[in-house]
């Protein structure tokens, strides 16, 4: 074989490969998931167009600190499983990023071709190498470091929790994950629907933490089972809070106690946990009627409103107060959701709900807005155009606007510093709260963000929770 970098030197780029995926009028009535995944030969030709920079952009852009092009070259050369093997060096849950990471923000937005050619799809091959290493039953546990005696709690099995579980169990830490609901993995389980990720590959990454050694309790909350300072009575050197924002937000605009009326959470949490999307083997308790409105732009809002398609709505309304550029959601995601029948009513606001006799939701006041000067956010803020009120008829409204912090741990440990909205305040770089030995990242942190993101704030506190454990002795810092 040629020298791959000089080959590279030699060909012209060419623009990347698009990934199959089931045609919408067919996946529009199933939960499977909507891309298919790249074939072999897809992958390595691929690879190839990456020009293995001798600065690779990519890896700062990466906050699990992948090394892009080592596993890029790897498949690029066919070896598919070490490639897999490399990036969980540094990130134990490629087969998630590589489905819900936004890549086009991170890793790729640095890709030195993606002007002209568009970037490399790291995120494609991340997922197709995880695959391949899972599904050739291939996988193999990292080295562990030799026991400390330390022993950390990790509240929350989300994508923080998951993180930082799996970054220290490999420093030989004794990890012990405690989950809320019956099944582990936090939002990437209750949140987000199995046509995006499905429950099996969670559950994969899952058994592969809990094979290099990570112990997960389900059905313990703590906060009510027991608390911060007892979790330390028992024993644990550190803690970790990775407890997500589950609290949904609501509008407070008359009408919206009535039937119909749900928020994203409650919405998501039945149709994944109580596994709506194998229906007819499982009913479950969740009306979707003919006329569904979801209220948001974000990802969590295109989640609601194509699980609603196929849960049988005739027709599903975005209903969004800014323009489509403002929408938050990743781009590939509102596409996919208008190819299936989305119709999106932009700088549209609801102003109240109107029900019937029986206190159900017939219809939805809204109105028109215009954007005016940006907000915090850098966002054009949107104004409501008077005397442009209109109605649209419903049956089912999902409130799909944020989520805030969930009160239990901060009412049940007084110490622990919290910002106005709740959320837990913790130092950006490593998790540090308030309290001495307790950690905390991810959307309990930073408010609603993104998988990858709480991924880094796992890694970050990960390694600060190491370097707390391994010198609070010396340093006399003893409970």
């Amino acid at each position: 074989m040629t020298d791959l970098k000089e080959q590279r030197k030699t060909k012209p780029a060419y623009e990347r490969h698009s990934m199959p995926q089931q045609p919408a009028e067919e996946r529009v009535h199933n939960f499977r998931e909507v891309p298919i995944g790249y074939t072999a030969e897809m992958a390595m030709h691929e690879a190839e167009r990456c020009l293995d920079c001798k600065k690779p952009l990519c890896i700062k852009g990466c906050p699990v600190e992948v090394d892009i092009p080592a596993f890029i070259r790897l498949i690029a050369q066919g070896k598919f499983v070490e490639a897999a093997w490399k990036i969980k060096e540094t990130n134990s849950l490629p087969a998630i990023c590589g489905r819900v990471c936004p890549q086009e923000e991170q890793c790729e937005v640095t890709c030195v071709i993606r002007k002209k050619y568009g970037a490399v799809a790291i995120g494609r091959l991340e997922r197709f190498v995880a695959d391949f290493e899972r599904e050739q039953g291939q996988i193999r546990i990292p080295e562990i470091e030799p026991s400390t005696g330390k022993k950390i709690a990790v509240v929350g099995s989300g994508p923080s929790g998951l993180t930082v579980a799996g970054d220290l169990v490999k420093r030989g830490h004794e990890v012990v994950i405690f989950e809320a609901l019956h099944s582990a993995g936090g939002v990437l389980v209750y949140g987000i629907p199995e046509f995006r990720l499905p429950k099996a590959i969670v559950k994969a990454e899952v058994n592969f933490l809990e094979q290099m050694g990570v112990t997960i309790k389900t059905n313990h909350v703590v906060g009510l089972t027991d608390t911060i300072d007892e979790l330390f009575g028992q024993g644990f050197d550190a803690i970790f809070i990775g407890t997500g924002a589950g609290a949904p937000w609501f509008m407070n605009i008359p009408g919206e106690n009535l039937n119909g009326i749900y928020s994203a959470n409650e919405f998501l949490t039945r149709s994944n946990l109580m596994k709506a999307y194998l229906f007819p083997e499982y009913d479950t308790p969740i009306f979707v009627g003919k006329h569904t409105a979801v209220i948001g732009g974000g990802n969590t809002a295109m989640d609601a409103a194509r699980t609603s398609l196929r849960l049988g709505a005739e027709k599903v309304f975005i209903v969004y107060r800014r323009s489509r550029t403002e929408m938050p959601a990743r781009h590939e995601e509102v596409e996919h959701g208008q190819e299936e029948g989305l119709i999106f009513h932009f700088l549209t606001n609801p102003v109240r709900y109107i029900g019937n006799e029986e206190g159900r939701v017939v219809g939805m006041e809204c109105i028109q807005m215009e954007l005016g000067e940006p907000d915090a956010s850098g966002r054009r803020r949107p104004v409501p155009k008077q005397g442009s009120e209109f109605t649209i008829d419903v049956d089912t409204v999902i409130v799909a606007i944020g989520n805030g912090a969930n009160p239990l741990i901060q009412q049940s440990t007084p110490n622990l510093v919290t910002n106005k909205w709740g959320n837990i305040t913790a130092d950006p770089e490593t998790g540090q709260t308030s309290i001495p030995g307790v950690f905390a990242g991810g959307d309990i942190v930073t408010g609603g963000a993104t998988v990858i993101l709480a991924m880094g704030a796992g890694k970050k506190a990960a390694r600060a929770i190491h370097e707390y454990i391994m010198t609070k002795n010396k340093k006399g810092d003893l409970k």
